[in-house]
């Protein structure tokens, strides 16, 4: 009870966190992503893996924000063992992605034509405050992000907020492979995503958690190397997966939303855009150790 009290005692009110633009986005990615689930709760169609997914990124956004807002309100963040300004950059942009493919993935989804009655209605305007709460996180990313030159938040960076942005894209990709042959090319591809995905957690993981300082080597030298060798995985990969994909085989006739073909699609474009983030992310990594900002 000492402990509480003290600590209870030593916790102070910073308005700052709640009247700044970074607080005032905050506040509103909060309403409108309560208002999102709970618009798509009270029709109770929001069934399938689809469905569960547009929910739990609603909630989650919602809680995780909601916690952020809280510990920087009472001034409790310095307490934590992270790098607190790392971690609400990497979490405004993972919000940001997945609030944005919520966003697509619901009305194409859940909404049919033509749309009328009560429920279509509440599923619209939910889709339209979730866009809107896209648009908050988003914002709340440009108003973090690091300036030219300051390089004190990691992830708060351009490479880093790609990294995030590569994190995520992985994981679309994971949850579309559902079946592959066991031909050597597609074997390759999944290995590249898995490598790729693996190495660019740890880099997250480590400088969220302040680890940075136990790397032997600079990490900006890492990261041009690392970039360099995933972007040249994910050229091979670019290549390979349609080529493998798609070789001898066309779209089948009765081919829903939910078929093989759509998703080995899905993966191709998926990989086309982590190739493109890993080059954008290798520029910016170079620039970071060759050209320095006066």
């Amino acid at each position: 009870l000492g402990e509480l009290a003290g600590t209870m005692a030593v916790a102070t009110v910073n308005l700052h966190a709640v009247t700044s633009w970074v607080g005032i986005a905050r506040l509103f990615a909060i309403v409108l992503s309560c208002i999102a689930f709970s618009l798509v709760a009270s029709t109770w169609d929001f069934g399938g893996p689809y469905g569960t997914w547009c929910m739990f990124t609603w909630c989650f956004c919602f809680a995780m924000t909601l916690l952020v807002v809280l510990l920087e309100l009472l001034e409790l963040y310095p307490k934590l063992p992270l790098s607190w300004d790392d971690f609400t950059s990497a979490f405004s942009m993972l919000a940001t992605l997945m609030v944005f493919t919520t966003s697509v993935v619901f009305p194409s989804t859940f909404i049919s034509s033509p749309c009328s009655g009560s429920k279509c209605a509440r599923q619209a305007v939910a889709t339209t405050v979730s866009c809107l709460c896209f648009l908050a996180y988003a914002i709340e990313v440009g108003l973090t992000r690091a300036k030219p030159g300051d390089i004190s938040s990691f992830l708060s960076t351009v490479p880093g907020l790609l990294k995030v942005f590569e994190a995520y894209v992985a994981c679309l990709i994971f949850s579309l492979l559902d079946t592959f042959s066991s031909e050597a090319g597609l074997q390759w591809c999944v290995a590249v995503y898995s490598i790729c995905f693996i190495v660019t957690l740890i880099i997250i993981i480590f400088t969220i958690g302040r680890c940075l300082t136990y790397i032997p080597c600079p990490l900006e030298k890492i990261l041009v190397v690392y970039n360099a060798l995933a972007l040249t995985m994910y050229i091979t990969a670019t290549i390979l997966w349609p080529l493998y994909s798609f070789r001898g085989r066309s779209r089948p006739e009765n081919c829903g939303r939910i078929c093989w073909w759509n998703n080995h699609l899905g993966v191709t474009f998926l990989t086309i855009f982590n190739l493109i983030a890993y080059l954008v992310d290798l520029v910016y990594s170079t620039k970071m150790v060759f050209i320095r900002a006066p």
